[in-house]
């Protein structure tokens, strides 16, 4: 298992976060590998790395990522993908992915990854995805081993500048029964709108898989359109920036009045989820209309407004950061309590791409574990 996390605490040191139980929508298989892991691996490949110190390497990636630029904060993902081209890499990375949840108190979690971006060393789509399952096995069997239980589930990515789309959503539906929960599209959003996927998504609205999108990060109110409309997103993967749908029109000391666009109230009303990741969006400039502080992120304005807004890391190691500090920087930022926390869950709860009964339980075991912090 990896280190113990940093433990944070709710206002007053009564409750640790650390021990709530969380449920993780948006998070990157390729941007949360231990730093340990890519220098094993590297050397295994012959793969020169900037520093082949296990701290240092971790500083590397947060300096590199926190640019306030997409494309750059991007760029950091040569390095974990060049060390995860083998069967053996991708299984040890997916087990460690395991077992850093669970140690970190999720009870659930969605792996997002691009199969098509692991096959330059011979290995085939299905077999990336197979090489994948096996680790998230391995590391489902360690946390038990360990007296915890997690359930994970795979969402499989197709990039979004690439034209394999179909290819991807085939190759998704063909491992449904074998750890694939669901379907994102990711990587350059502007200039690569949902509607260039139209086929993939055509496909699993046929066989009923379950989609998300990447919108609203990179990209503005045109990109959450098209992941509305082109891709029949269930969720979407940030769309902090649908908060340009929402107007202000004046506040006082006690209360803020706003109107609502036509996306976002379609979004709030059909309460889509927004998986909205907030030190990534900081890092990555997502929120640089607001402002360039954790406080200037418009999640506060959206969760007051009645949107089901869920927490997120997004890249655990780009972003230096887990589940547990990320409810821990809204708490400090918006004064959140244990009951706010707890609504971030159950709405993560809802949106799991998992039958009703499994999401119900997920439900229940989130508030037993509330009731009992």
């Amino acid at each position: 298992m990896n280190t113990t996390p940093e433990e944070y605490l709710l206002p007053g040191g009564a409750i640790s976060i650390n021990s709530l139980p969380k449920i993780a929508l948006h998070d990157h298989l390729d941007g949360g590998l231990r730093p340990s892991t890519i220098i094993d691996l590297a050397d295994s490949i012959g793969f020169e790395l900037p520093t082949t110190d296990a701290a240092s390497l971790g500083t590397w990636f947060a300096d590199q990522a926190n640019s306030g630029s997409l494309v750059e904060y991007l760029k950091t993902f040569d390095v974990t993908t060049a060390v995860m081209q083998t069967h053996e890499g991708l299984a040890r990375v997916a087990r460690d992915f395991v077992e850093d949840l669970a140690a970190d108190g999720v009870i659930y979690g969605e792996i997002r990854w691009a199969p098509e971006q692991h096959l330059r060393r011979g290995l085939s789509l299905d077999q990336v995805v197979e090489a994948v399952q096996e680790g998230i096995e391995a590391g489902i069997e360690s946390v038990a081993r360990n007296g915890s239980r997690i359930k994970i589930g795979q969402l499989v990515i197709a990039m979004r500048h690439a034209d394999r789309g179909l290819d991807i959503a085939e190759l998704a539906v063909r491992h449904r029964g074998n750890g694939v929960v669901g379907f994102d599209i990711a990587g350059a959003e502007l200039g690569f709108p949902a509607g260039n996927q139209r086929a993939a998504f055509d496909y699993l609205a046929q066989e009923f898989l379950p989609v998300t999108v990447h919108a609203g990060e990179a990209d503005g109110l045109d990109s959450i359109r098209g992941a509305l409309f082109d891709g029949r997103a269930l969720r979407l993967g940030h769309g902090v920036r649908l908060a340009e749908d929402v107007t202000i029109q004046r506040q006082d000391d006690e209360s803020t009045f706003v109107t609502l666009g036509p996306i976002a109230q379609w979004v709030r009303d059909r309460e889509i989820t927004l998986e909205l990741s907030p030190s990534s969006n900081l890092h990555s400039g997502a929120i640089a209309a607001w402002g360039d502080d954790l406080i200037d992120h418009p999640f506060d304005l959206l969760y007051q407004l009645g949107f089901r807004v869920t927490v997120n890391t997004d890249n655990r190691l780009m972003s230096n950061t887990t589940l547990t500090k990320e409810l821990a920087l809204l708490s400090d930022a918006f004064s959140y309590d244990i009951d706010d926390l707890e609504v971030f869950q159950l709405n993560a709860a809802a949106a799991a791409f998992l039958p009703l009964d499994d999401r119900e339980e997920l439900t229940d075991a989130v508030i037993a574990g509330f009731a009992n912090a």
